[in-house]
């Protein structure tokens, strides 16, 4: 009967400590899956992190229009949801020029027509840039050229992108075009800024 006892004593014990370790050995398994979706989660951010701060490049390469002799180029730059513009022109009067984003990425008509009007793709008023009448997303306004013909402007913006899936935002195969005259910024559709001398598609690098 002892024996009995003993055997059912060891048996309760070699059980018991079954259950603890298998027990235990479940708590691992969950313990590690936590760490494995935490893991997957914390890597899935840093690969948007790093998307964001991706540099993205886009180039206007300019050319003459209406027998003309500008050239020059307009460089984009995207990083951390921003995109700097730089324009760098040449051939042109001395005096004041607009420059503005045109809807359509073709530079094939002689006298720049065939780019279409200004880009607007948020159907506002034309005017000038950040103006709280409204302005068009191709609104980048005028720059000044010296006695030889050159001339340059920047703008920063969080209003555009390079390449990205908004097309209220996108600005490649948009075209860059430049005038001989001016934006008034009041003139309806496009600033009274005169005849296109330059004409450039916008192009992701």
């Amino acid at each position: 009967m002892k024996k009995v006892s003993l055997m059912l004593a060891s048996a309760m014990v070699i059980f018991a400590t079954s259950c603890k370790e298998n027990k235990k050995e479940a708590e691992n398994d969950m313990e590690n899956s936590t760490m494995t979706e935490e893991t997957t989660e914390e890597g899935s951010m840093d690969s948007e992190m790093e998307e964001d701060s991706k540099t993205k490049k886009a180039v206007a390469n300019l050319q003459a229009e209406s027998d003309s002799k500008l050239s020059g180029k307009v460089t984009f730059t995207e990083e951390n949801g921003k995109v700097m513009m730089k324009a760098e022109i040449m051939g042109l009067e001395e005096g004041k020029h607009a420059i503005h984003i045109h809807e359509k990425g073709d530079c094939s008509a002689p006298d720049g027509k065939s780019a279409g009007g200004h880009w607007n793709p948020t159907d506002q008023p034309h005017g000038k840039w950040g103006s709280e009448e409204g302005y068009h997303k191709g609104d980048i306004g005028n720059f000044t050229t010296d006695a030889s013909g050159k001339g340059t402007i920047s703008l920063s913006t969080d209003e555009w992108c390079i390449g990205c899936d908004d097309e209220n935002k996108n600005i490649v195969d948009k075209a860059i075009i430049v005038h001989n005259g001016q934006d008034d910024f009041t003139s309806q559709p496009s600033g009274a800024a005169g005849t296109r001398m330059g004409c450039g598609v916008i192009e992701m690098q």
